[in-house]
């Protein structure tokens, strides 16, 4: 069995599973952004009285932090009151930041468990050896109720990421490489399994933004056997005990995928679909792309790693004018790091704009709207029309080094250009 299966099987106490089987499994912990009240509604209208574990659930007020209107004001309102009233042990509020980088911070997102929340996104966990998947509002309901949730056992796809990156080179732009290979239908309903020698060596930080886009091709989870540095994080963290799973060495892959990334260099989504992939220099080499606003931030591009790139490629410098830098940290813990090693005063001497942390525009809600005709290149993991604000506005998805480096000089810019910039 693959380790996915494992998990699948330990949770569902069976012996084995087998791609394909619909197994019933007990959820290790449930995560409720604040997006899904109806989750709440749902809970009640099943005859929920009271949450099957107040450990082992929590709600995330992360895309709407601070409220920007009246209407995620009562969400949030709602939502505290059935927190108080389950006495949840664990509830992140609007101080706290976005959903799959708190949850990792406070030890809830461990290797062979089983995480589910109500966000496509949670495929990020697998950078911990973990089952992470999203659901929806009634079936959240039934694990509030029961701690259990069905599953069909996915088939599992092998990526393979052998090699280095070249310098200028980060995770997000192996994933949209591999994104543009495989395509936004290239693993519905089945996991994707990241293996070789790139990811072996490869951080939390870049394992997390690798797993986190795997959905963008449809799959149902993500998973990445833990390393060194994963185990290092989550023993300095976690609430429980775990237990990593491996899996079988005669395992069979329904299908494989091999990339170089030594080969490969700055890449781009470009508008509308997140596979619309490109290298930077085909993009450049067909003119110059003018940006009107940069977008550091989310699950996918907001941690410490990537706002330190963006700080070292405009520390000294400063933003052309009429142009935006918005820089949302993903975390508290992340915006207190970056405020301790300088990175923040650095990116506000150069012009950016600092919000708090959580999921900002990256969904649409605020933060950094944009407006009809603006073009933007971000950092997160969506750009279809309206994602951002305006659905006649342009998302280019980039690397954090390749946004800092684009609105530094106004247009689509290579980041190995001024890579030496601010040192």
């Amino acid at each position: 069995m693959h380790a996915i299966e494992k998990i699948l099987a330990k949770n569902s106490g069976r012996k084995e599973v087998h791609a394909g089987e619909i197994v019933t499994a007990k959820v290790d912990f449930a995560e409720i952004n604040d997006l899904y009240l109806q989750t709440v509604y749902s809970f009640y209208e099943m005859g929920g009285e009271k949450v099957w574990d107040n450990e082992r659930c929590a709600f995330v007020f992360d895309h709407y932090a601070p409220t920007p209107d009246i209407k995620s004001a009562q969400n949030h309102k709602e939502m505290r009151e059935f927190a108080k009233k389950n006495y949840l042990k664990y509830h992140f509020d609007t101080n706290c930041g976005v959903c799959h980088q708190v949850m990792p911070e406070a030890g809830l997102a461990y290797p062979g468990m089983i995480l589910v929340a109500t966000d496509s996104h949670t495929t990020t966990h697998g950078a911990f050896g973990a089952f992470g998947t999203g659901v929806g509002a009634t079936d959240m309901a039934s694990i509030l109720l029961t701690g259990e949730l069905w599953f069909r056992v996915p088939e599992v796809i092998e990526v393979r990421l052998d090699g280095t990156t070249s310098q200028g080179v980060y995770p997000k732009d192996v994933i949209l490489t591999v994104l543009g290979k495989l395509k936004a239908d290239g693993a519905v309903y089945k996991a994707i399994d990241f293996t070789g020698s790139y990811v072996d060596q490869l951080n939390v930080a870049g394992r997390m933004t690798i797993c986190n886009m795997a959905v963008e091709m449809g799959a149902k989870t993500a998973y990445m056997q833990p390393n060194q540095d994963v185990l290092d994080y989550v023993n300095a963290r976690a609430v429980r005990p775990f237990e990593v799973q491996y899996s079988d060495p005669d395992f069979e892959y329904e299908e494989s995928h091999q990339f170089d990334v030594s080969i490969i260099g700055p890449t781009l989504s470009c508008p509308d679909s997140v596979d619309n992939v490109a290298t930077l220099s085909d993009v450049v080499s067909q003119g110059d792309v003018e940006v009107d606003q940069g977008y550091v931030g989310s699950c996918t591009g907001g941690r410490t790693e990537d706002i330190a790139e963006a700080a070292r490629i405009l520390k000294g410098h400063r933003i052309p004018k009429y142009k935006k830098l918005i820089v949302v940290p993903a975390s508290a813990e992340v915006m207190e790091e970056c405020m301790e090693k300088g990175y923040m005063k650095d990116l506000i001497l150069a012009g950016a704009t600092i919000a708090t942390p959580g999921c900002g525009a990256c969904l649409g809600a605020h933060q950094g709207i944009l407006a009809a005709g603006e073009v933007c290149i971000s950092s997160t993991n969506r750009n279809f029309p309206g994602r951002m604000g305006s659905t006649e506005a342009k998302i280019y998805l980039a690397s954090p080094a390749t946004v800092a480096a684009s609105i530094l000089a106004g247009k689509i810019t290579d980041p190995r250009e001024v890579v030496e910039v601010g040192q």
